[in-house]
């Protein structure tokens, strides 16, 4: 893990990284601190926002998110409708901006604030970017230096976007201010091979810390090959536009 000289400012604009669905009263601040501090150590500071009580920051060393616990019911109304959950409220965790180098702690640290929340309310946490549903008993107990990106990304194949091809793409790069990847197969070649691919090129991209011009060859030394970064363009697999890099193997 890296220590930052600097904490990065936190900002209520970035787009949420988990919204936590749930009933009843939201745990108090003092619950989670305690909650968090007894599993990853502390200090955890939260500093409630003037006026809005159910807005707060939350940071630990230099890792700091927003958190909104619950969201007014006029901004979620169209928002829970998609949710496949009973939940009556809904919270969201947004982690603070930092380069891309960088945000992998941050992400870390919102995933756990996250986890906390959704064990503390019984409920069920949504990642936004991956569109996956994480109930209490689905998330990895790991210490908080534990960063595993297989944790925030997911490899998603389409075989009806182009008639002779399979689209392969990930989802969970955006979480740290990197393109998507994606890649396009002929039918009938094996999906493993481009999970594969997407995946040790997402590894090697966050390492990198920085979007690869097109043109670009990235070695890939845990497979042995290169790929190269073949296009850039924008689509929205989720109903989300998101920037992809296509890559094309060497």
């Amino acid at each position: 893990m890296r220590i930052r000289k600097k904490t990065p400012k936190p900002s209520a604009k970035r787009p949420p990284l988990y919204f936590i669905g749930y009933r009843g009263t939201a745990p108090s601040t003092d619950e989670l601190t305690s909650w968090y501090e007894r599993e990853y150590g502390g200090p955890l500071a939260i500093r409630h926002e003037e006026g809005s009580p159910e807005s707060w920051q939350a940071t630990h060393g230099p890792w700091s998110a927003h958190v909104v616990m619950p969201l007014p019911a006029s901004h979620v109304g169209e928002i829970m409708k998609q949710m496949s959950w009973e939940h009556e409220l809904m919270g969201a965790i947004a982690p603070s901006v930092s380069p891309p180098r960088e945000m992998p702690d941050q992400v870390l640290f919102a995933a756990r604030l996250a986890r906390g929340l959704t064990l503390l309310t019984q409920g069920t946490a949504y990642d936004v970017t991956t569109r996956a549903y994480v109930n209490p008993s689905d998330w990895q107990n790991r210490p908080l230096t534990g960063f595993l990106l297989d944790d925030h990304l997911t490899i998603s194949h389409d075989d009806t976007s182009k008639p002779d091809q399979v689209w392969s793409y990930s989802l969970g790069l955006s979480k740290f201010g990197l393109d998507e990847l994606e890649l396009f197969q002929g039918k009938g070649l094996p999906e493993n091979t481009a999970k594969e691919l997407l995946t040790e090129s997402a590894h090697e991209l966050l390492r990198l810390g920085q979007p690869l011009k097109v043109g670009t060859d990235v070695l890939l030394p845990m497979l042995g090959r290169t790929v190269r970064i073949a296009n850039y363009r924008t689509a929205a697999p989720t109903g989300r536009m998101l920037g992809f890099r296509e890559l094309q193997i060497g």
